[in-house]
């Protein structure tokens, strides 16, 4: 038995939590996958796992070995990315949203991918929530606070937002002077929560006062894309992010409203596992992510 392997394997199918996943995750056969965690405990002669016919749990002893080899194989990371001069070389997993990675990081890969050819980049792209060692994700690159005390979030971009309507809605309903005209005749295009399920709606914010708008949505979507396609249909009022609606302001398929009011701008920041040894490769996106986002406010850490 390798038992560094047969660690790895272990410690995957903890952080995946079935076996099936893990063998997906390190694209192994899930029978040797199972064989490997029977031979460590056999190996180590105490029961590591619970089976059940959907999950895996971690016994105590499992919890407390989890834990243990998790260091070991940090510092192997390490010691092995010393040896090798710290090569950007590999596949790297990363999660982003649709917005920011149709407008902003698409448009700029083949940049990245000059800089480094050795590195397999795959993009999942959504707006849902995702567990980023269950799921094999090396980072996500997200805007929000993002308050999750396991991982290290770096500050990339502040986004400012923008209102915004169609010329002919705005024929229609006429142009709102103040947020509060908003109560008057009008529609608004609002978005809900992917993780909550819950309704966000617009707020606006001027010299210390502040007004939300809530009860006049005619549609709620869940993801910020489709939240501009809605926009630029008519179907209302938008307060929507200023980097996807300035191309068509500037076309004239959208018209800026309510300018100077509008909510505090959103952080956008990458993030990955506190508990990850932070590869080259991940460090090189990580800084190449910053570069991208430079034009859009200032950055910062936390």
């Amino acid at each position: 038995m390798d038992q560094i392997t047969a660690m790895r394997v272990f410690a995957r199918v903890v952080e995946a939590g079935t076996f099936t996943r893990a063998a997906d995750l390190l694209q192994m056969p899930k029978p040797s996958v199972t064989k490997m965690v029977q031979q460590l405990e056999g190996h180590l002669r105490v029961k590591l796992l619970q089976r059940t016919t959907r999950r895996v749990t971690v016994t105590p002893e499992g919890a407390a070995y989890y834990e243990r080899i998790s260091r070991v194989l940090t510092e192997i990371d390490d010691i092995e990315a010393d040896v090798t001069n710290a090569q950007t070389r590999g596949r790297l997993r990363v999660d982003v949203g649709s917005s920011l990675a149709n407008r902003i990081l698409i448009p700029r890969l083949p940049e990245f991918l000059a800089r480094y050819p050795h590195i397999l980049l795959e993009l999942g792209v959504g707006d849902r929530p995702v567990h980023l060692i269950g799921e094999g994700v090396d980072c996500v690159l997200r805007g929000g606070e993002l308050s999750d005390p396991s991982l290290v979030a770096r500050r990339v971009a502040q986004m400012r937002y923008m209102t915004c309507a169609t010329p002919d809605y705005l024929k229609r309903h006429g142009v709102p002077a103040t947020p509060a005209d908003l109560f008057d005749g009008h529609r608004v295009v609002s978005y809900f929560s992917s993780r909550t399920g819950r309704d966000i709606p617009p707020f606006y914010e001027r010299d210390g006062e502040r007004i939300e708008i809530n009860g006049h949505a005619v549609i709620a979507v869940n993801e910020s894309t489709a939240h501009l396609t809605a926009l630029l249909t008519g179907l209302g009022v938008a307060q929507t992010f200023a980097f996807m609606a300035q191309p068509h302001v500037e076309s004239g398929a959208l018209v800026e409203i309510l300018a100077g009011w509008e909510p505090p701008p959103m952080p956008v920041s990458v993030a990955y596992p506190s508990s990850r040894h932070v590869s080259a490769k991940l460090r090189a996106f990580v800084d190449w992510t910053v570069e991208v986002f430079a034009p859009y406010g200032p950055a910062g850490r936390r």
